[in-house]
């Protein structure tokens, strides 16, 4: 099946820690490292790793991490269709304290993708699967042309304000940020899940239907979880376009998402169908 993911890319600088310090402290990191990655980078080399081949549409900027950022990605085995601003790239610098929580900070505007740049946007076409995180009003309407779209409601406004049919929405039962409330959308998505970490979550279907999902276990020692919400709904996003009925689409997500954390930063521990 081909993947794809419509979205943005952070470079990320982590530091290991044994507690995020408090205001005014100083604390000593025991390892750092960076590396690209943010929300659709991850579910993007995510899908790689599902479907065998998955192509990222992204904006990045004009500048020595954006390239680097591209170049990166491509030696993930990840392709790249890019396009780059005259703007500097998006940052982020993440804290991973003993218990494998990360604490981000973001630098710069979100990035995405707009209809009118020169990417190979037909390809969309032929994608059984893709993943929106960010872009414009024609960017989603090209995304839309896979047999499945699902996007995350951290960008809720922005999906408003298109009306492109969603087969799923994927946010946060805590996050205020992911927050989604029935009637925001018009056409409402297909499905709506709502992801509480260790708690698993629930989801709602359009005909009224309600289900949960337990969290799957890490398959080994916790390293971090940054990038495991990611890996999250890389996992629906393909279960869905393999056809299989959300709930076994959860558990292929939730096994995602556990996978991840086992691994260093974004890539690392990322579940291998």
């Amino acid at each position: 099946m081909r993947a794809a993911v419509v979205g943005h890319v952070e470079w990320i600088q982590f530091a290991r820690v044994e507690r995020v310090p408090s205001p005014g402290e100083i604390v000593h990191a025991s390892e750092t490292w960076e590396e690209p990655a943010g929300g659709g980078a991850v579910a993007a080399v995510q899908l790689l790793k599902l479907a065998g081949q998955a192509t990222l549409y992204t904006a990045l900027g004009d500048d020595e991490l954006g390239h680097r950022a591209k170049e990166k990605l491509e030696h993930l085995g990840l392709r790249v269709e890019a396009t780059f601003r005259a703007t500097p790239q998006r940052r982020g610098f993440t804290f991973v304290d003993a218990a494998g929580e990360r604490t981000i900070t973001v630098m710069g505007d979100r990035l995405g993708p707009s209809a009118a740049d020169p990417l190979a946007w037909d390809d969309l076409a032929q994608a059984g699967a893709v993943y929106f995180t960010a872009g414009d009003r024609g960017a989603l309407e090209q995304a839309r042309r896979a047999g499945v779209l699902t996007a995350t409601s951290r960008v809720v406004r922005d999906l408003a304000e298109a009306h492109v049919r969603l087969d799923a929405v994927i946010g946060s039962a805590r996050d205020p940020a992911e927050s989604y409330s029935p009637g925001l959308l018009s056409p409402p998505p297909a499905v709506v899940v709502r992801t509480a970490g260790k708690d698993g979550g629930r989801f709602d279907t359009e005909d009224g239907r309600t289900g949960q999902w337990r969290a799957a276990e890490p398959p080994g020692p916790v390293s971090d979880f940054y990038g495991c919400g990611d890996s999250f709904a890389a996992g629906l996003t393909y279960g869905l376009g393999a056809g299989l009925p959300i709930e076994e689409a959860l558990s292929l997500a939730a096994r995602c998402g556990a996978a991840n954390a086992t691994g260093r930063g974004a890539y690392e521990g990322q579940l291998r169908l």
